[in-house]
């Protein structure tokens, strides 16, 4: 599985070098955001990264206009929204990752999609069953809607 990781990391990030020059975690951190992760804890919990380098990460996303830091029911942080640049940024991460999807499946039926489909939802239960889903407010407060 290791392998397939780097080898899919690999195409992914050589397609994103034709269309961006934003490193792949600024890319990932925006589409945490987009999908509802509203602080830096949670995006460091999600993203397997120590806090220092999100919050480095976060502040060069900000200062490229990318997202803006908002007031949180915890004033111990802050809530992150994408801007709309932000929005227009990570349309070049899912552009990568549908041509990535269209390579991948180049290699497979459709049987063997299908299960590999089937096994995959079973993973992803089995984790979500096992450890609970991933984090999206680390600031105390309810999650998003």
């Amino acid at each position: 599985m290791a392998s397939l990781r780097r080898a899919i990391r690999r195409l992914l990030t050589e397609r994103l070098g034709e269309q961006t020059s934003r490193p792949f975690m600024q890319l990932l951190a925006l589409q945490s955001i987009a999908d509802g992760v509203r602080s830096q804890a949670a995006i460091a919990e999600r993203l397997l990264v120590d806090a220092p380098a999100v919050s480095r990460l976060v502040g060069r996303l900000e200062e490229d206009g990318l997202v803006k830091r908002g007031p949180s029911e915890d004033r111990r942080c802050s809530r992150l929204e994408l801007s709309p640049a932000g929005h227009a940024e990570l349309g070049v991460l899912r552009d990568a990752l549908v041509w990535t999807d269209r390579e991948l499946l180049r290699h497979l039926t459709a049987p063997e999609m299908a299960e590999l489909k089937r096994l995959m939802e079973k993973l992803l239960t089995g984790l979500v069953q096992a450890r609970g889903p991933l984090p999206v407010d680390g600031c105390g407060g309810p999650p998003e809607a």
